[in-house]
């Protein structure tokens, strides 16, 4: 089992039951990870025109894409795309974490974690400071696991019709992973 700690510098991920998480690089990952983004928009159940979706999975991997960018699949040991997740620029020293959305199949054994572990990861290797994501109230669990590992509330960075959304930062220049986040205080309104 490979370790995955919040300051590595790995690209390619391993969880306790050997999943692996990488850089979508070719043609078959980029089409089993666009199966799962409308997989993630179908159970979400909501009209997503406001993110302009459509415009956004017609150019995938688009602002996902290296150098600003990363894309990141989930496999199983039967090679299956089984979770996804991206982060993308919203300013020079501001990343945004995307589409986190892992299988049921795949839920339950901490992969979920691993993807947000890459993708954090991958915003500090892109040179951002700071990441930012937004997630739905009915995501307890997501709320949970994001502020566990340090990011805290902040005020929207964007306007949305969906009442009651979250919206996180983590600070990136410093440590994270942990949920011994007591210190660093609950908010942030920067």
């Amino acid at each position: 089992m490979s370790s995955v700690s919040g300051q590595s510098n790995a690209t390619c991920f391993k969880t306790p039951s050997q999943f692996s998480i990488t850089p979508v690089r070719s043609e078959e990952d980029l089409k089993d990870a666009l199966i799962l983004l409308y997989e993630y928009t179908k159970w979400l159940d909501l009209d997503l025109t406001f993110q302009n979706f459509d415009a956004e999975m017609a150019n995938m991997p688009g602002k996902y894409a290296p150098p600003n960018g990363e894309l990141f699949l989930a496999r199983s040991p039967e090679g299956n795309a089984v979770g996804c997740v991206a982060v993308r620029p919203l300013t020079d020293a501001v990343c945004e974490m995307k589409r986190l959305w892992v299988r049921d199949s795949a839920k339950g054994i901490g992969l979920g974690k691993a993807l947000v572990f890459a993708v954090v990861d991958a915003g500090g290797r892109l040179g951002y400071s700071k990441m930012r994501l937004d997630t739905l109230p009915r995501m307890t669990a997501a709320v949970k696991m994001y502020r566990s590992l340090g990011f805290l509330d902040i005020k929207p960075y964007y306007e949305t019709p969906l009442v009651g959304t979250h919206f996180l930062e983590l600070d990136l220049t410093k440590p994270w992973g942990t949920s011994d986040h007591e210190s660093q205080g609950t908010t942030s309104e920067e």
